[in-house]
């Protein structure tokens, strides 16, 4: 463990040797991703819904799902956070987040595994992260599903990039074999399958619209109490779905 503070000469160097950042963070007054395509991200998006969750959270334990860098799991220390629990499947970005949480004197734990792995914890948390990870999935509904079993224990703070139609349809309880006009309908839950790339990446496999992003949360089993961004949606645990939908085993592979 180094001694700090770091000079911003060591700090500047040692982003370098990180790099390339996908969080822009602000690092004693070095910015690990200056030229991001989105601009101030995600700090940019982090004050258009910061005021809707909790200003203290002491005593409270945080997991934060597909870490990256850390800036949301930084964020929740800021706010008093008893413990928080940063997960993410790429060691690159876990080596970020635990430099930026050492300049920023933050004492998170880190560990590198996925979102299907997190029955391994072996406990839940006051507030659940999940940003920015859906549309990476193969298997998107499945991480719901094992976030509500596994994790939550009441907040769920969820947030997915969107495409297609921003309106939502009222779907019927159910719709007979031969009624197949709702599917044509932009306002139709959907999630839109990349089989090759988009926007440069191969890991972005489902792009929900909004009716798709809500529908998904509330059949995993979460309630939703706000929605402040666009694509930021706050939940609360509800009961579990019916029928279970989970298997008695997560296949392995993933």
């Amino acid at each position: 463990m180094r001694t700090l503070p770091l000079s911003r000469e060591k700090i500047r160097a040692e982003v370098q040797a990180l790099g390339p950042w996908f969080h822009n963070l602000d690092l004693a007054g070095v910015k690990t991703a200056p030229d991001h395509f989105l601009g101030d991200y995600p700090a940019v998006k982090w004050r258009r819904f910061e005021q809707s969750l909790p200003a203290d959270l002491t005593g409270k334990s945080v997991l934060d799902i597909g870490c990256n860098a850390g800036f949301y799991s930084i964020e929740m220390k800021r706010r008093g956070a008893a413990r928080v629990l940063g997960i993410d499947s790429d060691p690159d970005y876990l080596a970020q987040a635990r430099f930026a949480a050492e300049v920023c004197e933050a004492n998170i734990e880190l560990r590198q595994m996925s979102v299907y792995q997190v029955g391994e914890i072996g406990e839940t948390f006051d507030v659940v992260l999940f940003m920015g990870v859906l549309y990476h999935l193969r298997h998107p509904l499945l991480a719901l599903d094992l976030i509500h079993a596994h994790v939550a224990r009441d907040l769920l703070v969820f947030q997915s990039m969107q495409r297609g139609s921003a309106d939502v349809m009222e779907t019927a309880e159910n719709y007979d074999f031969w009624q197949t006009d709702p599917f044509d309908r932009p306002d139709y839950p959907r999630l839109h399958f990349v089989e090759k790339r988009y926007a440069g990446d191969p890991t972005n496999w489902w792009i929900p619209n909004r009716a798709a992003a809500e529908a998904m949360l509330r059949s995993a089993g979460f309630t939703i109490v706000d929605h402040p961004e666009d694509e930021v949606y706050l939940c609360r645990r509800a009961g579990a779905p019916s029928p279970d939908p989970l298997p008695n085993t997560v296949p392995e592979a993933l």
